[in-house]
């Protein structure tokens, strides 16, 4: 798995043209043997970062070498937990650009905000790293065309985020969808509900904490006075980086909906409304409650989500309902089912449309990352590569941009890459960075 950096710039090219979904070229990069040990580095170690890098040391394929994060206290906690849980000691990096100058690592997991992860991933894929990154892919339109770009130009191998994609739920679903087990879909209901989507509850500013490199971590963004409602945990509900739930689990969900059609291009419009109540008591800039539908020739999605809940339709805080013309079939990450207006008709359906199905009992998470690693090895397409996440965050994010403009209906010129004749929408389709930070080329 070893190259020089020029080795791997000469031999590089882009493996297609345009932004259809194309199975990447690998050749030129050695398979290696199963029983070789992935070399990985961490950047963004608080939360889900570490979570993700938990679940390949479990598969016993990876070595940690490095793990990066600007809070002194995580990254010390995260060494000491990978020494206690799997007896390594990873190096120990403050900037993501050091642990990136590592020949030895083969691949980084980007576990960082989402206003970090189109700067990492591009600077990761000139090192000739591949790459897990979490979900959405980017905060913003423009990251998530330059991300694609640079996979493609660097041949590199991505898994984004979305574990749904791995999950056997998921996946044993869409066998009966894509069978004609529902019939014709012609409209998809995706809901999301939950309290943290609130925010937290409005704090005065502080000193910035110690061991926190409050500058690092802002990055990007616009720089701010240190409130801890825009950092750790909170971050997703400000749009300097984040876009609230509907690019948090809107992502997941709104993906089953193009994948039950197999749907890979752009949406063609977007109708959204969306409204912001209690301001005055929580710490938030993103949509307590959206309602965003995207109409297509012969198909619907639609999303809503309401914060501050943790219920919805069929008594689910969140779920998808597939609705075909021989049936319906409703969806979460524990199970799904067949509605037919009978229920001992439906439960016997149900039955017999998982029977054929190799359920392993395996989490969608573990699944998610060894398959991520055979892709490492194998040089081949991983199950959600960055044309998939892409995809669905520029759903995600086209949803959030209707409300924001106060227009509410956009439509989608995908030649261009723009709104048709708006100004505001396209003003937010790229993300401006400060302090002395550049949106990076491919």
């Amino acid at each position: 798995m070893r190259q020089s950096r020029r080795d791997f710039l000469k031999k590089s090219s882009a493996s297609a043209a345009g932004l259809g979904l194309i199975i990447p070229d690998f050749s030129f990069f050695r398979k290696i043997s199963p029983n070789e040990k992935v070399n990985i580095g961490l950047i963004g170690a608080r939360n889900k970062g570490y979570n993700i890098l938990s679940h390949m040391m479990e598969t016993g394929q990876v070595n940690c070498l490095g793990i990066c994060d600007v809070d002194r206290n995580i990254l010390e906690k995260r060494i000491e937990d990978v020494k206690k849980s799997f007896g390594q000691i990873p190096k120990g990096y403050g900037d993501f650009r050091r642990l990136l100058e590592d020949d030895a690592i083969d691949a980084v997991i980007i576990g960082t905000p989402d206003h970090w992860h189109c700067l990492i991933m591009v600077l990761a894929c000139q090192a000739g790293k591949d790459i897990y990154v979490e979900k959405p892919l980017a905060n913003s339109i423009e990251e998530c065309n330059l991300m694609l770009a640079a996979a493609r130009k660097y041949n590199r191998v991505v898994q984004v985020g979305q574990q749904q994609r791995s999950g056997e739920v998921w996946n044993s679903a869409m066998a009966h969808i894509h069978s004609g087990g529902i019939g014709v879909i012609k409209r998809v209901n995706v809901w999301a509900n939950f309290p943290y989507g609130m925010g937290a509850s409005k704090v005065p500013n502080e000193t910035i904490p110690k061991g926190l490199d409050y500058d690092f971590w802002l990055g990007p963004a616009s720089k701010r006075t240190y409130n801890p409602n825009r950092v750790h945990g909170n971050w997703r509900h400000f749009w300097d980086y984040g876009g609230g739930l509907m690019t948090d689990w809107g992502v997941h969900l709104l993906d089953m909906a193009l994948w039950a059609k197999n749907i890979q291009q752009e949406p063609m419009s977007v109708i959204a409304s969306g409204a912001n109540y209690n301001l005055a008591s929580y710490c938030r800039e993103t949509y307590e409650i959206m309602d965003v539908s995207y109409p297509m020739e012969d198909y619907f999605i639609h999303w809503t989500h309401t914060a501050g809940l943790a219920i919805g339709p069929y008594e689910k805080p969140y779920g998808v309902e597939f609705i075909g013309d021989k049936g319906a079939i409703i969806a979460d990450r524990g199970d799904w089912k067949i509605l037919n207006g009978n229920k001992d008709e439906s439960e016997e359906a149900s039955k017999l449309a998982k029977a054929n199905f190799n359920f392993t009992g395996k989490s969608a998470m573990e699944i998610h990352v060894l398959n991520f690693l055979r892709g490492v090895k194998e040089r081949i397409a991983t199950n959600c590569p960055v044309e998939i996440g892409r995809n669905v965050a520029l759903y995600a994010h086209m949803g959030n941009i209707a409300v924001r403009t106060g227009e509410n209906v956009l439509e989608w010129n995908t030649k261009l890459g723009n709104f048709k004749g708006n100004s505001k929408g396209n003003s937010l389709i790229q993300s401006e960075y400060h302090g002395g930070w550049e949106l990076p080329s491919v």
